[in-house]
Order: C-alpha cells, then structure tokens, then sequence
C-alpha cells in the first residue's frame, strides 16, 4: 500500500508539477490536497506546455484518477475554465479520471474581491497575495462560514446556507472596506453557471481513497508551494493560508489514518520566490535579471517575475526538515551553466553572528548572506541524462 508525497522544500516554484507528470504513471491516483487556484504547476510532456492551478498534474496519465482533496479550496469557475482548456488540447476529463471531494470548500466571487480589496488597504504592508481569494476563503473556512461543494448537490441546503453566509460576509465587504453588496440571486446564478457542470464530479473521495489504500493502490499526494510558505512553520505572516507539508497530505486527502511512505522534496538549483518577505539570499539588477532570463522565473498562476538569487542551503536543510523528506530532486540544475563560479548561501550573518539554522521570521530581516563559491562547468548540460558514469540520472 505505498504512498508517496511531492512536495516544495523552498518558497514554492521549485518544479513539482513536472515531477508529479513524471511518476503519475507509476500510482494510481493523484491528490491534490490543499491550496486552490494559486498554485501554478507548469507540466511540459508530449502533449504541449500546460499551467495547471488546480488539477492535479497527474491529469496527463491516461490510467491515473486525480482528485481534490478536503484540505483544498475550490473556485469553480477558475476549474470550469481549466477543464476546457485541457480538453481543447485533447486531454480527457470526466468524472472517471477526476474527483471533487464534498468536503472541499468553494471560492466564491466575493472572495477575490475581499482579497483585493485587503491588499489595497495594506498598501506597502501588503503580504504579496495571488488576489485569488485563498486567505479570505480559509478564514471563512476556519470561522465556520465556507460553503462545501457538496452543497451544490443539496440545493435546499446550499440556499439557506449561502444566505446566513451572505449576509455576514455583505457586513464585512461594506463595514470594512465601503464595497458593494452581493445579492443571493446573483451568487446563485453564478453557482448554476460553475457549479451545475461540475456536480457529476464531486464525491466522497475520501471514502475512494480508503478503498483504494485497502486494495493496495499506489496514491501519490501533490503539494502547492513549499515548506516555508506554510501557514504553522514558514515564514508567517507570508506564507498560504494552508499547510504544504507531507504530514498533512493524508488529512487534506481525507484518509488521515494512512501514512507516507516516500516523501520526494523538490529543490531548484537556486532560490526562487513569488510574493511577498524575507529572501535572505535574494539578487538585484543585473544578476538578478540574468538569472531570471536564463530560468524563464516568471510565476505560472500570475505571470509575476519571480525574485531570484542564489541557492540557499540554510533555507533548504529547515525545508528538507519540515517536509520529513525521504528524496530529494534538484531541478534547473542546467540553468547556472552560463557562471563561471556558483555562489552559494551557506549561512547567515544576524549582527555579527554566522547562524546556519533558519531564524524567527522577523530575524530574517536582519539576516546577510554568506556565500561560497564553487566553480562552475561552463557547458550545457540540459540534455544530459546521466551523470559520474550511470550512478545518478537526471531528468
């Protein structure tokens, strides 16, 4: 009965979508179990070059079932769209390959609003939200007040629901920040718009996954971001509103009674960040600009150009120890071959004291890098599959 989790070691971007379409075709199912739509999972295979936000990257394996978990948050119309786009590229989608937990919680309109309109009044305090409305929807979540998608199939359930909810949600939106209210009939429209399209899909998946653990299936749990964007041990307040790490993938799964067998933390070969705080080993002008160039570090959910520097080790080995992992997979490897010496971070430096454990958050804003330089290889190696004779592959 193995289970295997992919998971981000660093702030997230580190490559798990590839990895996820790498080994889909050794499991059976494949969960995303927590964050929405601003995760940005990029997959390039035979079938073309893909940005995923919430299906879960094993979509591409004709064998595999992928499901969205409890732990995650769903925007239907954001799924609507993203479901035509895969099938308009030939990719099958249906209720056999693609399961919606009833458990999960739905992001409405006037949660990206409420995002947005935040962000505006935090001005330079701002936290570098994605604005697709994940932290108000798990605030409501945790306060009670979400609406799950099984819900849509209840509608007797769903209306008298979404009225209480509105109805607090209106005072919010107009007491705090002046907005306009939002009328049920209107948010009812847009859920038969989303939501009827998508009812066929939603189940109870974690009964599914009980089954299938039973059976012996092979279950491989996705991740968004990584372990220092998580909400209970990464870089608070800048972190998601949901928690990354590979001990909570059986609970946003729902099958919170199984292990993880293997725990896979996906590392890129260099730092990179989207959003906002700390970046101790963060790089700017013009070796930012050559890094970001050479690695194309441009967000996948929101086309930000993601702030780049060197690797950090200090970073990696608390990621590596959050996410429990069991393997690592270093990417982009293959971007630094134009340097001629590859700085990297080993340590920092909090007034007058190398440290080479990751800080309290606040220490990280008076942390200064200290790198060493290894010498680079000034050659391209992005097709090479093999390394020191055979003993390490690369893909």
């Amino acid at each position: 009965m193995p289970t295997c989790a992919i998971v981000g070691v660093n702030w997230g971007d580190e490559g798990k979508g590839r990895m996820v379409d790498y080994l889909a075709s050794q499991h059976d199912i494949i969960v995303r179990y927590q964050g929405g739509s601003n995760a940005g999972h990029t997959v390039i295979n035979e079938l073309g070059k893909f940005a995923l936000n919430l299906i879960p990257s094993g979509i591409f394996t004709p064998s595999a079932v992928n499901i969205l978990g409890n732990g995650t948050v769903i925007d239907l119309e954001h799924l609507c769209g993203e479901i035509e786009k895969l099938r308009a590229a030939g990719i099958k989608i249906d209720p056999s390959n693609l399961k919606i937990s009833e458990r999960s919680i739905l992001v409405f309109p006037f949660h990206k609003e409420q995002d947005s309109l935040e962000e505006e009044r935090l001005k330079d305090a701002k936290y570098g939200s994605t604005k697709r409305g994940i932290a108000p929807v798990y605030s409501d979540k945790y306060q009670k007040k979400g609406i799950q998608a099984g819900d849509l199939l209840l509608p007797d359930v769903l209306e008298s629901h979404l009225d209480t909810v509105l109805t607090w949600k209106n005072l919010m939106l107009k007491g705090m920040y002046g907005a306009s209210p939002y009328s049920l009939n209107v948010v009812l429209n847009w859920l038969n718009q989303f939501g009827s399209p998508l009812k066929s899909f939603i189940c109870d998946t974690g009964a599914y996954l009980h089954q299938a653990y039973k059976e012996g299936k092979h279950i491989l749990f996705e991740a968004q971001l990584g372990a220092l964007r998580d909400i209970e041990l990464g870089i608070y307040p800048y972190t998601s509103s949901s928690s990354p790490l590979a001990a909570y993938a059986p609970l946003g799964a729902g099958v919170p009674g199984i292990g993880v067998d293997q725990v896979i933390g996906v590392v890129k070969a260099y730092s990179t960040c989207v959003g906002e705080g700390p970046f101790v080993s963060e790089w700017f002008g013009t070796k930012a600009d050559e890094l970001r160039a050479a690695g194309l570090e441009y967000g996948a959910a929101t086309g930000r150009p993601r702030r780049v520097g060197p690797f950090d080790v200090v970073a990696t080995r608390y990621g590596t120890r959050l996410q429990g992992a069991t393997n690592i997979a270093l990417t982009k490897l293959d971007v630094l071959s134009y340097m001629d010496n590859i700085p990297v971070c080993i340590g920092y430096k909090i007034c007058g004291e190398v440290i080479h454990n990751f800080p309290y958050t606040p220490l990280l804003n008076k942390a200064e890098p200290v790198y060493k330089l290894l010498k680079g290889w000034q050659e391209d190696i992005s097709k090479a599959r093999l390394f020191s004779a055979g003993l390490c592959a690369f893909y």
